[in-house]
């Protein structure tokens, strides 16, 4: 049986350090599901795993590309199959973790991607207009067309934005269209998905306070200065946690005006995360309570695990 499980959830909920005890319980080794740790030069702005949090258990698909390099959701799903694939091979269950809805999604199910239609002049063409117009505005151009998609894209992930408009303009097709026609196919893995959501929305709101702060602590502003130095890294540049911290660079703010801003943006962005995996009944909701420690949390996602594999275990016997 090709079981996977799944962790997801709003940024700052705790799913690295859940992930890690399951793959330690379940023997397990994890697959990132986030549009910012593939990169590198951006540990702190992505929140990836130290060294000790990870306590031996093996990720992948992190740390592994120049910011300057292009990545698509298409890349994402092909290189996680791989990954899947290789943990299955060797005995071990994927446990993917991330808070990239799209990524996850896509993989969940099976989507399958078009790729030829390429348009390099009508890229450049709106890359301009995002320059000029702002990336807001590109974001609503992808709304007239494909409402779907821009629904499911933040207004910086200019790169995706302008893919998606090029599908339109080289195929006549939208990429929600292409979702519909690519699910035909049935995955190859029983999914076990879960996310983490909280009783008490302060609760998030506190520990997302709290993530900036220690980033802060731990030199984000450098990491980001570093990248708002290399013109040539556009996804780096647009990426939340960076591109707060510019005004501070030019003078025209104060490192504490951009840090308030980068937590009102993560609040923001963890909204938008919450909307996403509440609205797939396919995930398994863990309500976070307040007092909740990492045991307890623990305790509730063996609880939705075991009854599920003693589901699949159950519906290959009859």
């Amino acid at each position: 049986m090709n079981k996977i499980i799944v962790v997801c959830g709003p940024t700052a909920s705790g799913k690295t350090a859940l992930s890690v005890e399951l793959a330690k319980i379940y023997g397990g080794e994890i697959i990132s599901a986030d549009s910012m740790q593939i990169y590198t030069d951006m540990d702190i702005a992505s929140a990836k795993a130290t060294a000790e949090e990870q306590q031996g258990i093996p990720h992948h698909l992190m740390n592994f590309l120049d910011p300057s390099e292009s990545f698509s959701v298409a890349d994402y799903v092909k290189l996680c199959k791989e990954k899947a694939d290789e943990i299955l091979g060797r005995g071990k269950i994927p446990i993917i973790c991330g808070g990239t809805g799209l990524y996850i999604s896509s993989f969940v199910d099976n989507l399958t991607f078009d790729e030829s239609g390429q348009d390099h002049g009508f890229r450049e063409e709106m890359r301009r207009f995002a320059e000029e117009n702002g990336s807001a505005a590109l974001l609503e151009k992808l709304r007239e067309v494909d409402p779907e998609t821009a629904g499911a894209l933040h207004e910086n992930n200019v790169g995706r934005i302008i893919r998606a408009l090029e599908v339109y303009k080289t195929t006549g097709h939208t990429i929600s269209e292409a979702k519909i026609n690519s699910r035909k196919n049935p995955s190859p893995y029983e999914f076990i998905m879960i996310t983490l959501d909280f009783a008490d929305r302060e609760q998030l709101k506190t520990r997302i306070n709290r993530r900036v702060d220690e980033m802060i602590e731990r030199g984000l502003a450098e990491e980001a200065r570093i990248c708002f130095s290399q013109k040539n890294r556009p996804t780096a540049a647009q990426a939340i946690g960076i591109k707060e911290l510019y005004p501070f660079f030019s003078g025209e703010k104060t490192l504490e005006e951009c840090t308030d801003e980068l937590k009102l943006r993560t609040r923001q962005y963890a909204k938008r995360q919450l909307t996403w995996f509440r609205r797939d009944d396919r995930i398994h909701k863990l309500i976070i309570e307040n007092g909740d420690g990492l045991c307890e949390i623990v305790a509730k996602a063996r609880r939705i695990i075991d009854d599920n594999l003693q589901k699949l275990e159950n519906s290959m016997q009859n």
